[in-house]
């Protein structure tokens, strides 16, 4: 993975927050958050939180004496989760998934949305994950499932790459779509310490206009930058080529956007 793979700064996170947060991840985070509905007390760590859009369902699912902790990578998609949501229980820390500064069984449950598949070494951030634990937490994340049963998501990727047949860019199927073989997420799942392991395949669809999904993807995730390392000056017209792409297969009023993700839950 890159080091462009991971970076969500700039004009990124509110690009992302605007047209990608009820276009791909609010469906997903209201899943996730009621997964963790059980949870009556004790501390919560969610890591990647980006810009705070499952962290706002957590607080809207669980009882306000659940303290949570939401991390990121990213200072500046923290900097505007902080901003859309201020709440007693929350506390916003700058941190790496795969080296986490917090003592051992500190936390009753962690939670990561979308996050798993940009962490360069999945097996250190799952161990850190089991370590953090109390006995008996679990550790909810979920993931994309292949392109071929995220139509959007994959006519986006194919139409930018079509600007650049000798060196098409190829963030999307690499990274977001690029981790869904639920034996190898399993397997590793277990070679961190993991022993009770389920994977559920969850399914959600949403109706954005052509543009949001052409916007939120082109110029909302790091896509943007392997367009713009390329073509810096093509990035709007690529934009709306993606747009006229996605109006030709499901026209102009609304995008049928059927997603599908693969949700993990592992017991300490």
């Amino acid at each position: 993975m890159g080091a462009t793979d991971a970076a969500f700064a700039g004009s990124i996170p509110a690009i992302y927050e605007q047209y990608l947060g009820s276009l791909l991840f609010e469906p997903f985070a209201e899943d996730m958050a009621a997964r963790l509905h059980d949870v009556a007390q004790g501390r919560i760590l969610e890591t990647a939180a980006g810009t705070g859009i499952v962290t706002r369902a957590l607080v809207k699912a669980l009882p306000p004496g659940v303290e949570i902790v939401a991390t990121d990578l990213n200072q500046a998609m923290l900097d505007l989760a902080a901003q859309r949501l201020q709440a007693p229980n929350v506390t916003w820390q700058q941190a790496d998934a795969q080296n986490l500064p917090f003592e051992d069984t500190s936390f009753d449950a962690i939670i990561c949305q979308f996050g798993v598949m940009f962490f360069p070494d999945k097996l250190t951030a799952y161990r850190e994950a089991l370590r953090v634990l109390k006995p008996g937490g679990r550790f909810v994340f979920n993931v994309w499932n292949s392109l071929d049963h995220n139509e959007v998501s994959r006519i986006v990727s194919d139409t930018a790459g079509k600007f650049f047949p000798d060196d098409p860019p190829r963030f999307i199927e690499r990274v977001p779509f690029g981790y869904f073989d639920p034996d190898r997420i399993l397997g590793e799942v277990q070679q961190a310490g993991f022993e009770n392991v389920d994977i559920e395949v969850v399914e959600k669809v949403t109706h954005p206009s052509p543009r949001e999904p052409a916007m939120g993807l082109c110029q909302g995730t790091p896509l943007r930058a392997e367009i713009e390392a390329r073509a810096p000056e093509r990035l709007e017209d690529i934009t709306a080529k993606v747009a006229e792409a996605l109006t030709a297969r499901f026209g102009a009023s609304a995008v049928e956007n059927r997603m599908s993700a693969l949700v993990v839950t592992a017991w300490r």
